[in-house]
C-alpha cells in the first residue's frame, strides 16, 4: 500500500494520494483537509466535483468532502460552515490516542487554532482527521480537542458530495418518519412522511436523531452508497436543483443532476467540550451493488443486513 505527497511548484505540499492493493485511490488536499477524490478499483469516481470549481484558496472547492467546523451552515454567528475548510492543515505525527497508522493507505491531518482564529472564535483547539482507504471503503475519523482553559461548544459536519447517474433516479432510505429542519423555510421543523426520500426539486434539510446507517440508492447505476456514522446524530440532505444551481458560480447549470449531498453532522445539539476533553466521530462510506426485489431495489439488505 502506498501514499504519495504531491508538492506545488514552490515546493509546498498540496495533496496526498492514498492507494490500496485492489486499485482504489483517494486524494486529500492539505487545504481544508478536504477529500476531493475517491475512485474504486475500476477507476470510477465516486465523489462529485464540479467542473466549474473555482480553485481560489482559501475557499473550499465545490465537491468531495468539505468539513464544517466550528459551525455548520449558518447555525451561528461565524462565516458560513466555519473556518476549518479554509485553513491549511498539516500532517499529524502523533495521532494519539489512536494507534499510529498501520498502513500507507491512511493519513492523519491536524489543524491547530491560530491567533487569527482566536479573533473570531476565542477558543484554543486541535482538530484531527484520519482518512483511511480500503477495498470499497473510505473512512474518516474526525476529532476535536479542547486545549483551552474554559469549555466551548461547536457544530460539525462532513459534507459528502456523492456522484450519482441521475438525481431523479436516486432514493435515500433510513430517514423516514424522522423530524427535520427545513432550511428552505427558515428552519421550520417537520416530520418526514415519505417511505423514502426521492428528488424532483431543491432540497435542504437537517434530519435529526438519525440512525447510524443510511442507504443512498442509485437505480441507474444499480449501486448503493452506504453511509455509516458515529458521534454525529444528524444527517443533512442537499441538492440545489436547477434554479439554485444557476446562481452558484462554482457549479455548472446541469451539475445538480449528477450529485447529491448527504452529510454526517452534529447540528441540533452542539457538542460541548470541557478543558482537555476530546470528541471523536466516525464516518464510513462504502458501495455495494444494489439488488432487486420484485423489480425494486431492496435497501433492507443494506440497512438491516437482511438476506
Amino acid at each position: 500500500m502506498t501514499s504519495n505527497i504531491i508538492h506545488d511548484a514552490d515546493g509546498s505540499p498540496s495533496r496526498i494520494v492514498l492507494k490500496e492493493p485492489t486499485g482504489s485511490t483517494a486524494e486529500v488536499l492539505f487545504q481544508g483537509g478536504q477529500v476531493v477524490s475517491w475512485k474504486n478499483e475500476r477507476r470510477e469516481e465516486l465523489l462529485f466535483r464540479s467542473n466549474k470549481t473555482l480553485w481560489k484558496p482559501p475557499k473550499a472547492i465545490r465537491g468531495g468532502i468539505p468539513i464544517s467546523f466550528p459551525q455548520f451552515g449558518s447555525f451561528g454567528s461565524l462565516e458560513r460552515h466555519g473556518f476549518a475548510r479554509n485553513r491549511v492543515w498539516s500532517l499529524d505525527d502523533s495521532p494519539s490516542p489512536l494507534p499510529a497508522a498501520n498502513s500507507l493507505s491512511t493519513v492523519d491531518l491536524i489543524l491547530k487554532s491560530t491567533e487569527e482564529d482566536l479573533k473570531t472564535w476565542p477558543h484554543r483547539f486541535e482538530v484531527r482527521l484520519r482518512i483511511s482507504l480500503s477495498a470499497g471503503k473510505l473512512t474518516l475519523i474526525p476529532r476535536v480537542r479542547n486545549i483551552d482553559s474554559k469549555p466551548f461548544s461547536f457544530t460539525f459536519s462532513l459534507r459528502n458530495y456523492l456522484s450519482v447517474s441521475d438525481i431523479s433516479e436516486v432514493r435515500v432510505e433510513g430517514l423516514e418518519t424522522l423530524d427535520y429542519f427545513e432550511n428552505l423555510q427558515q428552519g421550520e421543523r417537520y416530520t418526514e412522511q415519505a417511505d423514502a426520500i426521492t428528488f424532483d426539486s431543491e432540497i435542504d434539510r437537517v434530519y435529526l436523531s438519525t440512525p447510524t446507517k443510511i442507504a443512498i440508492i442509485d437505480h441507474e447505476k444499480k449501486r448503493t452508497y452506504v453511509l455509516q456514522k458515529e458521534g454525529m446524530a444528524d444527517a443533512v440532505v442537499w441538492n440545489p436543483w436547477d434554479k439554485k444551481a444557476k446562481s452558484l458560480p462554482d457549479l455548472g447549470d446541469e451539475d445538480y443532476k449528477k450529485m447529491l449531498c448527504v452529510d454526517s453532522a452534529a447540528v441540533e445539539t452542539p457538542i460541548i467540550l470541557k478543558s482537555a476533553e476530546e470528541w471523536k466521530g466516525r464516518q464510513e462510506l462504502s458501495t455495494v451493488s444494489s439488488s432487486y426485489c420484485s423489480g425494486q431495489l431492496d435497501p433492507r439488505k443494506v440497512l438491516y443486513g437482511l438476506t
